[in-house]
């Protein structure tokens, strides 16, 4: 074992970054909470059998006024603000990976035969991508759901899909259009392979650490985007646990004292945005080429 781990660079560099290390952990609780927040939870926010308003606007139970039953208080329909926060990353770390694997999936196999193929088939993705790269993802987002008659977490996620394939697409292109040229993806052209053996076999693996990077970075920013349109009101429903729904609330709220409604969603994702970044930023650095060879 610990010759595997003499011989690890990956993981010798992993254990010796405490801020990757410390966001790995975080990420690893976070996503325990949202996998158990129906045992870890004290009750479930969303069940209207165990909702009652004459607990509405309670602060923590370490003031006065608080109660051990809701450790970080209630918002303003009564339900603990800690367990709104467990069933809250569910849609927040949901939305993230759907919309990663989502999007990458789209934008590769675009990204792909566009750089592979060239030509007009190549533009035409290309121009695509740069119409829709044009407008902000927010807004877009915004203007997708705008059109949906009713909303759930799926739509949220094809609304923002339609906009983030793009940078997939863009960055896979420029690692096919470089992988192709080399030797073995000649060789295997005059041995007489197909397309899409080429496509996938040769020139996929070779080209896929920058978007191993590219998922890790945007898991973050399309975390912030989900919370961004639930507090605009666009994002999930109401009958949804959202962070970013949870502080459009709390807003209301913060200038009357509650400030815990906003303070312990905010924080949390916050935490969560921070997180991945810390791990991502040593993932980039990990697949670096040149750092790598230095090393």
């Amino acid at each position: 074992m610990i010759r595997i781990f003499k011989k690890s660079h990956h993981l010798n560099s992993f254990v010796n970054d405490p801020p990757a290390l410390i966001g790995a952990v975080l990420i690893v609780v976070f996503v325990f909470c949202a996998l158990f927040a129906s045992v870890l939870a004290p009750m479930d926010p969303y069940d209207l059998t165990r909702v009652d308003l004459g607990n509405a606007l309670m602060a923590p139970a370490w003031m006065d006024s608080g109660s051990l039953a809701f450790p970080l208080g209630t918002d303003d329909q009564g339900r603990g603000i800690l367990s709104t926060i467990l069933y809250g990353l569910r849609t927040s770390l949901l939305v993230g990976f759907t919309v990663v694997i989502v999007s990458s999936i789209i934008g590769i196999v675009l990204g792909m035969i566009g750089g592979y193929y060239g030509g007009l088939l190549d533009t035409v993705i290309m121009r695509s991508a740069d119409t829709v790269f044009s407008f902000s993802t927010t807004l877009l987002a915004i203007l997708l759901l705008g059109i949906f008659e009713s909303r759930n977490i799926w739509t949220v996620v094809f609304a923002i899909c339609i906009a983030g394939w793009v940078k997939y697409a863009r960055t896979i292109r420029g690692s096919v259009l470089e992988v192709k040229e080399n030797a073995y993806v000649t060789a295997a052209k005059a041995c007489g392979a197909k397309d899409f053996r080429i496509l996938f076999k040769h020139i996929l693996p070779n080209a896929m650490p920058p978007i191993f990077v590219l998922m890790a970075v945007d898991m973050a920013v399309v975390i912030m985007l989900e919370a961004t349109l639930s507090f605009l009101g666009v994002g999930v429903p109401i009958t949804e646990p959202s962070l970013g729904m949870m502080i459009s609330i709390g807003k209301n709220y913060i200038y009357a004292g509650m400030w815990w409604m906003v303070l312990f969603p905010g924080m949390t994702l916050i935490l969560m945005v921070v997180a991945i970044n810390l791990f991502s930023d040593w993932f980039r650095d990990e697949m670096n080429p040149r750092l790598s060879q230095r090393s």
